[in-house]
Parts: structure tokens; C-alpha cells; sequence
């Protein structure tokens, strides 16, 4: 997750991002799952995390693959097609009808690989609004 962090240049603090990692396995058929992929020496070379929520224009389950990283080095090998196909998965098991996710408009490497797996890109418009902590 960390190499994920600095890849993207963001600098979440290790603890708040192990405490995400148990919150997904303290509560996966709510909260969402974590998937490793690793090498033949049980090293970690990616992972993907995939959140619960709903689609109101279809209302079905859906699963947001909010995360997919692989390692510089594990790049080109098949680990993101493998985490893709184990996220499908994943959301076959927990009743989501689709697996939904985003990516950088500059990422055509990731672009490549999602058309390669028969994903269908979306032409929405993300939008986002800081939601500040109430500091009492």
C-alpha cells in the first residue's frame, strides 16, 4: 500500500492505513476486501480493494475497485489481469452485479490493461468536496 501511496505522491499516515486494512477484514461483507497478489517466493507484488456500495439507476450491488497496484517489477506479468479477475470474483460472492472503477486520464498503461479484460469505459465525470473533521 505504501508503494501505491507513493506512486500516486499521497502520504497517508501507515497507521491510518493499517487501520483501513482492518476495517476490510474486520467486516469484508460490509466494508469491502483486500486482495495480495504475490510471487513464487510469497513476496507481495500488487493488490486491489474492492468497497461494497449500490447502484440507485439499476438498484443492484455494486463493488468499486478503488485500488490496483502491482510493483514496477511484477509489471507486464499478468498480476493485474489475475487481481482483476480475483476482484470479479470476489464481487460474484458477495452479490454485486458489476465491478466498477476509475483511473488517472494520463494512466494508458492501466488503460490498456482494462480494455484487455473486456472493461467498458465510462464517460462520468468525477467530482469531489473535502469533507473537513469536527475538531470538538
Amino acid at each position: 500500500m505504501r508503494g501505491y501511496c507513493d506512486f500516486y505522491e499521497a502520504e497517508p499516515p501507515d497507521d491510518d492505513l493499517l487501520e483501513l486494512s482492518r476495517a476490510l477484514l474486520a467486516d469484508p461483507d460490509r466494508e469491502g476486501v483486500q486482495l495480495l497478489a504475490r510471487d513464487s517466493r510469497s513476496n507481495t507484488v500488487g493488490f486491489a480493494t474492492v468497497y461494497w456500495s449500490w447502484d440507485t439507476l439499476a438498484a443492484v450491488r455494486v463493488g468499486i475497485m478503488y485500488d490496483l497496484y502491482v510493483a514496477p517489477a511484477a509489471r507486464g506479468t499478468g498480476v493485474a489481469d489475475g487481481l482483476i479477475e480475483a476482484c470479479v470474483e470476489e464481487c460474484r460472492q458477495h452479490g454485486a452485479v458489476s465491478l466498477v472503477w476509475q483511473t488517472a486520464k494520463d494512466n494508458a498503461r492501466a488503460q490498456r490493461v482494462y480494455e484487455r479484460v473486456g472493461a467498458k469505459r465510462s464517460e462520468w465525470v468525477d467530482y469531489s468536496l473535502p469533507v473537513t473533521r469536527d475538531s470538538s
